[in-house]
């Protein structure tokens, strides 16, 4: 086989960041009829380009197959729901958008954003490449176009619809296989003057926090400033602002116009791009130690489930999202150790988790059942779930969040 490239610069990956082992699709849940048929596993080895500096998954699995049918949904997640509201309010009077403006989100998801803005008025386009997805956006009053956004694509709906005023694109940046035809898409779409922003999880974080749980195959590359900085730069993009946020265990939100109509880069991005060269994230002998601290913390997390399954204690899950099974797979967690877990996605339930085979239940199964401890697996999610089932401390059930070290609450 051979030696796999970059996918922004095309140089030899020669460097590892961090080893996870083999897993399965992260959102390829089981159906009950498939318990004993075999599942695909993919490596998931995160490698460092020793010249540009992008974290990445090699290429293994195609869009296709990761997008076509998907079982995330983003109206599940009620904080997601109020980060939503909250941009789309920002946004329109930053911007002064109105009926006569044309907003585009990429990867729309279920049209938990956009149908903000269709509440206000002002016309607006998904493009989702999920059809089982788009159909929920659409089912809510959301225009969605079932494509996977690229250079191709950009041009079409440019014919199609008109360039955009203001185009989101949320968790996607990761997604995308070739971030060099996604940006450059970007640059088609985009009117003379006006704004992108695109949100992603921020490797400083990831990589300060321990979240090697938010490495999946659904992930191809992990970003910092400093690499989205150059990426744009090579379609004519300028980021001029960002913004530091909660969401994700700690993602940033690009504000990028065309070089011609952008203003200096604002104050938060020498900010930020000087937290990173201090963590050592401009060369590449700063990425080195991650894996160690991985692997502690896969350490610290059996032996808890270890002792607490020996002292007869029983342990459930909280959520079946896609880093609880990177983090299930990675450590080796199967029904011996976390009886099921549940999750409010009635898209997931039923079903059990790649790979690992846990039984996906609906939330008032805790209640039902009333376990010792809940391991809540979107730990990014903590105070939200401890929130909606802080019922379980009726009879002395105790949350545990396993990154970014392990806390019994």
């Amino acid at each position: 086989m051979s030696r796999p490239h970059c996918r922004l610069c095309a140089a030899p990956l020669e460097l590892s960041f961090v080893d996870l082992g083999v897993s399965p699709l992260c959102q390829t849940h089981v159906e009950p009829d498939r318990l004993d048929a075999p599942e695909i596993f993919h490596p998931l080895h995160a490698r460092l380009c020793g010249q540009c500096l992008l974290v990445q998954v090699p290429h293994q699995v195609s869009p296709q197959e990761l997008f076509g049918d998907y079982a995330y949904f983003s109206s599940y997640s009620d904080s997601w729901l109020a980060h939503a509201r909250d941009y789309v309010a920002a946004a329109v009077e930053r911007l002064g958008l109105n009926a006569g403006s044309h907003v585009v989100e990429i990867a729309s998801n279920d049209g938990y954003l956009l149908r903000e803005f269709v509440a206000r008025g002002i016309p607006c386009l998904g493009v989702e490449p999920a059809a089982n997805v788009a159909r929920e956006a659409i089912a809510r009053g959301v225009p969605t176009a079932v494509r996977f956004f690229s250079q191709a694509v950009a041009q079409s709906l440019v014919r199609e619809h008109g360039a955009a005023d203001l185009i989101v694109a949320n968790n996607v940046l990761a997604h995308v296989p070739d971030p060099n035809d996604f940006v450059a898409g970007l640059a088609i779409l985009l009117k003379p003057g006006g704004v992108a922003t695109l949100e992603f999880p921020h490797l400083l974080r990831l990589m300060r926090e321990n979240q090697f749980d938010t490495i999946y195959h659904e992930h191809f590359s992990y970003f910092s400033l400093r690499v989205a900085q150059t990426l744009f730069e090579r379609h004519g993009l300028a980021i001029v602002d960002v913004d530091e946020l909660p969401t994700h265990g700690g993602s940033l939100r690009v504000h990028a116009r065309h070089r011609a109509a952008a203003a200096p880069p604002s104050a938060n991005v020498t900010h930020v791009l000087a937290a990173e060269s201090a963590a050592g994230l401009d060369r590449p002998g700063g990425y080195a130690g991650f894996a160690e601290q991985v692997h502690e913390t896969k350490r610290a997390l059996l032996s808890f489930l270890i002792d607490a399954r020996r002292a007869g204690k029983r342990v459930a899950g909280y959520g079946a999202p896609g880093k609880g099974n990177t983090l299930l797979n990675f450590c080796g967690i199967r029904t011996d150790l976390l009886e099921y877990t549940v999750d409010r996605s009635p898209h997931k339930q039923g079903r059990y988790t790649p790979g690992t085979r846990i039984p996906i239940r609906p939330p008032e199964t805790i209640f039902a059942t009333r376990p010792d401890y809940v391991l809540i697996l979107p730990w990014n999610l903590a105070s939200e779930i401890t929130a909606q089932m802080q019922g379980i401390r009726e009879w002395g059930g105790r949350f545990v969040v396993p990154i970014p070290t392990l806390t019994v609450l």
